[in-house]
């Protein structure tokens, strides 16, 4: 009996080559989208997971505001051991400090490395990050002792093992100096909430600056704790009101200060602190692409059960021979349930064929790395079949109950009609397919146009043509600084020269700052601080609101005054802007008066709004920013980079163009756009083949209907309107259907931005005009060449 239904099924296939390969072609490309979204979401669900103790690794939250503003995951150094001594729970402890930029060299070998940390001995014992080379108990004991990254240690040592050997550091948060390679790791998996190519011990700091150890008012340090099996979080919570007691004595107001734990397996997904080491990902953004996978699933689904239920027809005399031989309904159901699984089996593996196929494309498309392991392996594989059983079954058993129900009599006497709730069924499938599908349409517009608004925005500062030049507070060059601002002055495509700190996108700290108020108090905020020249906002052309910017006419200025901008005097207490000028201030040791406000401008991503801001004066700093004015930038580019190899040769030539750096800050959203135009375009697709499929069957059964109306005269365009107007009523239907519903969803996501589009009306009326053009295109090619064939022939065929 199964060969017997094996036999019908691979008949049925062969007999009807267009409906199988739209439903195996629709059903594998679905499935295959499915698994490529289900390995990108498991890619993220698994950050951080692959050390051994992750389950017992925290990390200290800190929070130094009482304004409700987003708590920070850097913070100070005294807190790490402090709490190890305090908290028996607590077994260690490892801090790294912030990121820090070094320039390394080995004989010819001469890079400056950007992605590094200082951190304790113990990270080996806490974090799961094995060494090929070296001593992990002792590796980075030592000052002055370095661990590389196995690709790092390639650049400068190529295959041999370098641990002895010793490589100059110039810059980095310790004194310059000699550092003895002391292990080689392996290079961090993709899937850290944070990377690094170079470790060195923290003691080459301290013995630097041993001085900001002792301070918690010092933000330079992330800690991170191993707590024993039995750590209840909650309880250990409720003593830290008494240990910040012991430490800091009464805290109010003005010098307030709490910290809370977060679980490391939260860093990634489920942490709201800023000043992350890494970047972190977005949680709704899996939410959506978990939504899009089963939306293409669904619809290849729907396909499946539209073109198995519109064959109805030309398998009801099948099923009216077996009734009347002695099959059941339940012998039938499993035949057609069995025909459905051999479809969904063969979709399964060609599905397969098409993910495989496509890892290389996703690891290129999404910046992650994919590889056949990661779906041959126990946990995707189960979910894969899952899913393929549950599509079989769900697929499967609304045609295997319409066809095993035909009545035999009305089938063998030829009165057997479709049935109407039959159709309906049909027409609500296809409805809910394109409500789907032009909520997929409109989300991808808004998608698309809120990311082109980010890049596009007018930041409140000018970033075009802005050449910045890294010299990472090189000595060499700060003993020359004015030598370097006049040379690049005298070039002819450069129109100003500024030198700072930091530059928009960049790092930056905050600055416990003391302001007066409007009624004369002296109140402490935490402001975000810029450290730049003279030349800063002239440079930038950034707009002057209230009293002025510095000035060398202004001897005062380098000593006493403060510049900030707009959002800090709202923070500080002034509606007005120019009421601020002339009020005291106190920042980092520097005492004087507020001699102007700038207008707010956007320093950081447009997912925030711009928050305070100090503009501290400094005549030296780590960037030149070079306001370029030339048709030729390669050209001026390369005369650049002359001058300062002849000024600078011991130093690399390191620049970028400001705009394009500041658009990095939205690499994430550019790959979720990515992927959201293209998971959902193919959603489309898919849905198109089935439309196809049902248009073609639809002109199938009424073949001789036609012939009589051409017949009868009919013109051709009559006979395309006939067969297309149902299906576009459906489309019609489904517009209205899916515009709340994105409209709704959509909104939601746009929360998530500070700066952000308004969805307008035309978004929907574009999506809808494009699914009716869509479904036109599919359904008229069938229509018109039903439209345009032979009558006689038709009518002599029924």
């Amino acid at each position: 009996m199964l060969r017997n239904y094996f036999k019908i099924a691979f008949r049925n296939l062969l007999k009807n080559k267009v409906y199988s390969a739209i439903n195996i072609g629709g059903l594998a490309i679905g499935m295959a989208c499915f698994l490529l979204i289900a390995l990108f979401i498991q890619n993220e669900l698994s950050y951080d997971r692959y050390h051994e103790k992750a389950d017992n690794i925290y990390r200290v939250i800190h929070n130094r505001n009482t304004d409700n503003s987003d708590p920070w995951v850097w913070g100070n150094a005294p807190i790490g051991p402090a709490l190890k001594s305090d908290f028996p729970e607590i077994i260690e402890k490892v801090q790294f400090s912030g990121r820090s930029d070094i320039l390394l060299t080995y004989e010819e070998n001469s890079f400056q490395e950007s992605e590094c940390f200082y951190v304790d001995a113990t990270v080996f014992d806490v974090f799961s990050w094995s060494l090929i080379y070296g001593d992990a108990e002792t590796a980075l004991e030592t000052p002055y002792s370095i661990v590389l990254t196995e690709t790092t240690a390639k650049k400068y040592f190529g295959n041999q093992n370098p641990v002895g050997k010793t490589i100059e550091g110039i810059g980095g948060r310790a004194n310059d100096g000699t550092y003895t390679v002391t292990g080689v790791m392996a290079d961090v998996p993709s899937n850290s909430h944070f990377n690094f190519d170079v470790l060195m011990s923290m003691s080459s700091f301290y013995q630097s600056r041993p001085e900001i150890f002792e301070w918690w008012g010092y933000v330079d340090f992330y800690t991170y704790l191993l707590v024993s099996n039995n750590f209840d979080p909650k309880g250990f919570q409720s003593k830290t009101s008494n240990f910040l007691d012991k430490y800091l004595g009464p805290r109010d107001a003005e010098n307030y200060y709490d910290f809370h734990l977060e679980a490391l397996q939260d860093s990634y997904l489920h942490s709201e602190a800023v000043r992350q080491p890494g970047t972190t990902g977005s949680l709704s953004n899996l939410y959506i692409f978990g939504c899009i996978g089963l939306f293409l699933l669904a619809i290849a689904c729907i396909n499946f059960m539209n073109l198995s239920t519109a064959r109805s027809l030309e398998r009801a005399k099948e099923v009216g021979v077996r009734k009347v031989v002695g099959a059941s309904r339940k012998g039938l159901m499993y035949q057609f349930l069995g025909e459905s699984f051999i479809l969904v089996l063969l979709a399964s593996v060609l599905g397969l064929v098409l993910a495989f196929l496509s890892l290389s494309w996703m690891t290129n498309f999404t910046g992650k790395e994919f590889y056949i392991e990661d779906i041959l392996n126990v946990p995707t594989l189960a979910l894969y079949m899952g899913m393929v059983l549950l599509t079989g079954f769900l697929s499967g058993s609304y045609p295997a109950l319409v066809l095993s129900g035909f009545k035999p009599i009305g089938v063998l006497k030829g009165t057997f009609k479709s049935s109407p709730s039959g159709a309906r069924v049909r027409k609500g499938l296809v409805v809910f397919q394109f409500s789907l599908s032009i909520a997929l349409i409109a989300s991808t517009v808004l998608v698309y146009n809120q990311l082109q608004f980010m890049m596009d925005k007018d930041l409140g500062f000018d970033q075009e043509h802005q050449l910045i030049l890294d010299f990472n507070w090189d000595d060499e060059v700060l003993n020359n600084l004015e030598a370097f601002k006049h040379e690049f002055k005298r070039h002819p495509d450069i129109a100003s020269v500024s030198v700072t700190r930091t530059v928009p996108s960049t790092h930056f700290p905050a600055a416990g700052t003391t302001v007066e108020t409007p009624n004369g108090e002296m109140k402490h905020f935490s402001p975000f601080v810029f450290e730049v020249d003279e030349a800063f906002v002239p440079h930038y052309n950034i707009k002057v609101i209230a009293g002025r910017t510095y000035s060398k006419d202004f001897a005062s200025d380098t000593i006493s005054s403060l510049v900030i901008n707009a959002a800090a005097a709202k923070s500080f207490g002034y509606a007005n802007p120019s009421d601020i000028v002339g009020k005291k201030f106190q920042q980092w040791g520097r005492e004087g008066n507020i001699i102007g406000v700038v207008d707010d401008f956007n320093y950081i991503s447009l997912h925030n709004e711009v928050a305070p801001l100090t503009l501290r004066y400094l005549p030296v700093g780590r960037y030149f920013s070079l306001k370029m004015q030339s048709n030729n930038l390669q050209r001026t580019i390369t005369e650049i980079r002359e001058i300062w190899n002849q000024m600078a040769p011991h130093r690399p030539f390191m620049y970028k163009f400001l705009d394009t750096a500041f658009n990095e800050q939205y690499q994430a959203d550019i790959k979720f756009r990515k992927l959201f135009i293209l998971f959902s375009f193919l959603a489309i697709g898919i849905a198109c083949l089935g439309l196809l499929g049902l248009a073609t069957y639809s002109a199938m059964q009424r073949t001789k209907e036609i012939g009589i109306r051409k017949v009868l005269g009919a013109k051709a365009t009559h006979i395309v309107t006939l067969l297309s107007k149902d299906f576009i009523k459906l489309v019609v239907i489904a517009i209205f259907i899916a515009t709340p519903f994105s409209w709704y969803a959509m909104n939601q996501w746009l929360n998530s931005y500070a700066y952000k589009i308004d969805i307008q009306w035309w978004i929907f009326a574009l999506s809808g005009s494009i699914a009716i053009i869509i479904a036109i295109a599919t359904i008229g090619f069938h229509a018109f060449k039903s439209a345009m064939s032979n009558p006689v022939k038709s009518l002599r065929t029924e």
